[in-house]
C-alpha cells in the first residue's frame, strides 16, 4: 500500500493538471470569441415576423431627434472620407442602403485595430438620412465626442470615431 502522503501528492498533482488544462480552455475560448463572435442564436419563424414588424417603430424614434443642420442633410452624402487612422485619406462611395464597420473581413468598411469589434457598426440609410447603429461593440461608436447609444442620424461633416479611425459624410 501507499502511503498517505504519497496519496496526498498524487491527488494534488491530478487537481493541478485539472486547473491548468481548465485555464488553457478558457484562453482558447477567449481568443475564439474575440476573432469570431458570439453565437447568433436564430429565432424561429414564427418568432421573426412579430420581432421584424416591432424593429422599425423602435429605431423610429431616437433617429427623428437629431437635428438637422440647415439646408444639409446627410441623404445628400455620396461619400465616407476617412479622416483619422490607419487609412487615413481613403474614400468610399456609400452603397444604396447601408455599410457594415468592423474586423470583419464581411464588413463594407474592414478597420482592424485593437480597439475595434468583428461586427462593430452599421452605417444605414433611414427616413431623411443616414443613421449610425452600435451593434454592442465593447468599445463602443462616437458621434462628434458622445457615444451612441441609439441608432442616431449623422449629419454632413460630423466626426464619427470607431476604435482609433475617425470618418465624416460628405457630398
Amino acid at each position: 500500500m501507499t502511503d498517505p502522503s504519497s496519496l496526498t501528492l498524487l491527488i494534488l498533482k491530478i487537481a493541478f493538471l485539472g486547473l491548468m488544462w481548465g485555464f488553457v480552455f478558457a484562453v482558447v475560448y477567449a481568443l475564439r470569441t474575440d476573432l469570431f463572435g458570439q453565437k447568433v442564436r436564430k429565432q424561429p419563424v414564427a418568432d421573426a415576423a412579430p420581432a421584424a414588424a416591432q424593429a422599425p417603430v423602435v429605431a423610429a424614434a431616437p433617429v427623428a431627434a437629431p437635428q438637422r443642420p440647415s439646408g444639409a442633410s446627410s441623404l445628400d452624402a455620396t461619400r465616407l472620407v476617412i479622416t483619422g487612422g490607419a487609412k487615413e485619406g481613403l474614400e468610399i462611395p456609400l452603397p444604396a442602403e447601408q455599410i457594415t464597420i468592423g474586423r470583419s473581413s464581411d464588413s463594407g468598411l474592414v478597420i482592424r485595430d485593437d480597439y475595434t469589434s468583428t461586427h462593430h457598426a452599421r452605417l444605414l440609410k433611414w427616413n431623411e438620412g443616414w443613421v449610425i447603429q452600435d451593434l454592442d461593440s465593447t468599445n463602443g461608436t462616437f458621434l462628434d465626442g458622445t457615444r451612441v447609444a441609439v441608432p442616431t442620424q449623422v449629419r454632413l461633416g460630423a466626426t464619427v470615431k470607431i476604435g482609433t479611425t475617425s470618418f465624416e459624410l460628405r457630398r
